[in-house]
């Protein structure tokens, strides 16, 4: 009885020892470290604005035309049929140049030279010479001009000779005439005389008309550096346009206009 007594409390500290270490040895899922979880992803944020789509264009609005709205016209068609530019020309008219230098404007006398005026002025009335370069700049002798930009009308022009007029009038400074490849062939180019060029007189160029008060100040002052030998080749102007001056002789300077102005002739126009 003694032996059990004793034995008593040691069995049960043992017991009680068992329990603490079975407690201990419990496998229970650790509870979830928020430093081992992965990061939280958020929804990527939206732009706050979405690339355009792609946008159509749009439909021109045509406004409804009034009584005075004119339609634009068609020069370049018209100047493809030389034949139809036949008008004749009033007895004087004038002629104003916007260029690249500046203004000048010239009077035509039909008088001095009815076949060179009359077809002056059937180019100038259908803007034959618009954005046309001085091409041909010789200091103390001439300018020159008349090949249009667009090789379709120059060919259309190319074999549309005039006859000859009778020179009544001198190769003064100032004097506006045609230049020609011989006798009857007259077209579109033209000429104006930086100086009195009297010679010209013999050899069939007859003038038609002459720049009016200070406008030769203008018309001096067209580049001239490329000289007479050095300048762009006509035939290949005619046949290629602004592009082949643009790439061999780009300080050419222009016309930007021709235009009519005398007030009988701008009514009708």
């Amino acid at each position: 009885m003694n032996l059990k007594k004793r034995l008593l409390p040691l069995v049960a500290t043992m017991l009680a020892a068992g329990i603490f270490l079975a407690g201990c040895s419990k496998s229970e899922p650790p509870a979830e470290s928020t430093a081992t979880q992965p990061p939280k992803t958020e929804a990527p944020a939206q732009p706050a604005t979405l690339p355009p789509a792609e946008s159509k264009p749009e439909s021109p609005t045509t406004s409804t035309p009034t009584a005075t709205t004119q339609p634009a016209r068609n020069y370049a068609k018209e100047l493809l049929a030389p034949a139809k530019l036949k008008e004749k020309a009033p007895e004087t008219y004038k002629v104003k140049f916007d260029t690249t230098r500046g203004e000048f404007t010239v009077t035509v006398t039909r008088a001095w030279a009815p076949l060179g005026a009359d077809r002056f002025y059937n180019l100038v009335k259908h803007h034959f010479y618009d954005n046309a370069a001085f091409f041909r700049v010789v200091p103390q002798f001439v300018v020159q001009f008349g090949i249009n930009t667009n090789p379709a009308v120059s060919a259309a022009w190319k074999h549309t000779e005039i006859k000859d007029d009778p020179v009544t009038q001198s190769n003064k400074r100032g004097a506006i005439v045609f230049a020609t490849a011989g006798p009857n062939t007259r077209t579109t180019q033209v000429f104006i005389n930086l100086k009195d060029n009297g010679r010209l007189d013999g050899m069939g160029f007859a003038p038609f008309g002459t720049v009016d008060g200070d406008g030769m100040n203008v018309v001096e002052m067209m580049y001239e550096g490329y000289g007479d030998s050095a300048g762009p080749d006509q035939d290949q102007l005619e046949k290629q346009g602004d592009p082949y001056l643009l790439k061999g002789w780009p300080k050419l300077d222009h016309i930007k206009s021709a235009a009519l102005v005398d007030a009988s002739v701008a009514a009708s126009h």
